[in-house]
C-alpha cells in the first residue's frame, strides 16, 4: 500500500524528556483525532528516535495538496486549542514540509522509517529524481524492508500561522524528502551504508549530505479511527 493520496505533510522537531509523557499524550489522543477531522487528512503516523533521543518524526498523509491550504485547516492552526497552546513552545528545531509526493511505493506504515532530508545540485533534478524512482520501486521487496516514498517540498502561500508565532520561531523545511520504512532496522541501516551514503546520492545529482534520522512507530491512526 502506498501514502493515502498526493500530498504529505512531514515533520521533524524535538521534545525534551521531562515533556515527552504529556506531548505523546496529546498527540495521541487531541491532536491525531484533531487533524483527521479535517478535509483531506488521511492517515498520521508518528515515530521516535531510535536512538532514545529527543527526536520525533510526524507524517500526515494527505489527498491533495489543497488539503495545506484549505478553510478548516487553517483555522485550527490559527485557533490551537489550550493543551495545544501549551505543548506548542515545546517543539523545538521545528522542520514542517508541506510536500507533493513525486513516488511512492509499498506500505505507508511500518515499526521503523529512516528519513533523508535532501536537494538536488542546480540542474540535476530530473536526473536525482529517475535514480530515486529506481532504486525505491524495488526496495520494498526486500527482506525487511516495506516502502519507500519520495516527497518534495511545495509550500503554500499563507501567512505565519498562530502556532507558528506560539513556538517562537520561523519553521524550517526540507528541500526534498526521501521516507523509507521497514520492520527491520538494520535493513534500513544496510541502504544507508550502500545505496545511500553521500557520495552515492551526490553521485545521482544531489547536493551536499543528507540529514538523516532513523526512528521507530509510536502511533499511526488512519481517518475514521476513534480511540
Amino acid at each position: 500500500m502506498a501514502l493515502l493520496g498526493e500530498s504529505a505533510l512531514a515533520m521533524w522537531w524535538d521534545m525534551a524528556p521531562d515533556m515527552r509523557a504529556e506531548f505523546e499524550h496529546w498527540h495521541t489522543h487531541e491532536h491525531f483525532p484533531e487533524r483527521l477531522a479535517l478535509p483531506g487528512f488521511q492517515r498520521a503516523t508518528r515515530w521516535a528516535a531510535v536512538d532514545g533521543g529527543e527526536g520525533f518524526f510526524i507524517l500526515y498523509e494527505l489527498q491533495t495538496h489543497a488539503a495545506l491550504s484549505s478553510p478548516e485547516y487553517l483555522a485550527r492552526l490559527n485557533a490551537p486549542t489550550p493543551w495545544s497552546t501549551r505543548l506548542m513552545p515545546h517543539h523545538r528545531h521545528m522542520v514542517r514540509s508541506q510536500t507533493r509526493v513525486l513516488h511512492s511505493h509499498g506500505a505507508g506504515v511500518a515499526r521503523h522509517a529512516m528519513t533523508l532530508r535532501l536537494s538536488p545540485r542546480e540542474g540535476e533534478a530530473p536526473r536525482l529524481q529517475a535514480a530515486l524512482y529506481a532504486l525505491i520501486q524495488a526496495w520494498p521487496q526486500r527482506p525487511g524492508l516495506a516502502g519507500a516514498h519520495l516527497l518534495r517540498t511545495d509550500t503554500p502561500a499563507i501567512g505565519p500561522t498562530t502556532e507558528q508565532k506560539i513556538r517562537g520561531n520561523a519553521d524550517r523545511s526540507a528541500d526534498w524528502v526521501l521516507v523509507v520504512c521497514g520492520y527491520e532496522l538494520e535493513a534500513l541501516r544496510g541502504l544507508r551504508e550502500a545505496e545511500l551514503t553521500g557520495s552515492a546520492l551526490q553521485g545521482m545529482g544531489a547536493d551536499g549530505e543528507p540529514v538523516v534520522g532513523l526512528y521507530g512507530l509510536s502511533m499511526s491512526m488512519a481517518r475514521g479511527d476513534v480511540l
